[in-house]
């Protein structure tokens, strides 16, 4: 088990090196940052002197090492629109994607599984052909598309949720419904399979052969064990979910981090970009390895090597 966990972070490590690299390297790919900040009317005289300002007239290596040391220390520069640290304003508007992702996980969850179960007990039936449409319209549908569409029907015709803004519990209806349906089909596919496996076993035909009643079986017996790779999903798809937040904050006009990659992307403020592809990189290689993690424990062959 330790030697496993051990393997996982030495993997996670790598790849959030990786990652760095690729998020420093993104600053350069677009051309010369100093040319996209001096603007097209500057002269040569200030795009060389903003090169030596913001010291891109250093080796590139020398760069990615300054910025790589400041980061470890959680100094990720400052915006060169907003004029502020960019840890400082990551760390603001980090707690309304925080938010909106742990509420959309949840939503996907409490929706998802109990469809997936429903499905399992009765195959084939209407239920079950119910919850396959809705994991292939989840799949298959935008979710730019479908956010504008629960705004203009549920905010502009019938007028019962605001279309955008974090002022209340109301301002997030909306956007947990949108991000949440993007995790629904990988999870309630997952618990289906599992509980269809789960069910065809012989512990469970034996329990009910003792005599079980069949909600202790489904609940106590089944659902238990089907639903261990349901929660090791569930880490990763929340990972997925906070990347993904930047097109849902956009859409409803939320302020968190994935609106501000949009503003800084549309502004060329090239820290705050790098910053935020590092941050949400960094969170989907987090929960990968707790889920890797979560699976390990759960398993009892690796608990018992």
């Amino acid at each position: 088990m330790l030697q496993f966990i051990l393997k996982r972070l030495g993997l996670a490590l790598l790849v959030a090196l990786t990652v760095s690299i690729i998020s420093f390297s993104l600053l350069f790919l677009s051309g010369d940052p100093a040319a996209a900040l001096a603007g097209e009317t500057a002269s040569d005289q200030d795009v060389e002197a903003i090169r030596r300002l913001y010291g891109f007239d250093r080796p590139m290596f020398v760069q990615y090492w300054e910025w790589l040391s400041g980061a470890l220390t959680g100094d990720l520069g400052e915006s060169y629109y907003f004029k502020l640290p960019v840890a400082s304003l990551i760390a603001d508007r980090l707690q309304i994607t925080m938010l909106l992702g742990v509420c959309g996980i949840s939503f996907a969850l409490l929706t998802a599984v109990p469809l997936g179960v429903a499905a399992a007990i009765r195959p084939n039936s209407i239920i079950d052909r119910v919850a396959l449409f809705l994991s292939v319209a989840g799949q298959a549908m935008p979710s730019f598309w479908f956010g504008l569409i629960l705004i203009v029907v549920f905010a502009i015709q019938l007028g019962w949720l605001p279309p955008s803004g974090t002022a209340t519990w109301a301002h997030f209806v909306m956007p947990t419904i949108v991000l949440g349906y993007y995790a629904m089909p990988a999870i309630m596919r997952l618990t289906r399979a599992g509980m269809l496996d789960v069910l065809s076993s012989d512990y469970i035909r034996t329990a009910r052969a003792k005599g079980a009643s069949e909600g202790r079986v489904l609940f106590k017996h089944a659902l238990r064990n089907a639903i261990i790779p349901v929660v090791s999903l569930a880490a990763v798809q929340m990972g997925f979910m906070l990347g993904g937040s930047i097109v849902v904050e956009s859409i409803f006009a939320l302020h968190g981090a994935g609106y501000l990659a949009w503003e800084s992307i549309a502004r060329n403020d090239l820290p705050t970009v790098q910053a935020l592809i590092l941050v949400f990189s960094l969170f989907y290689i987090v929960f990968t390895f707790l889920s890797d993690v979560l699976n390990a424990w759960l398993d009892p062959r690796m608990r018992a090597g």
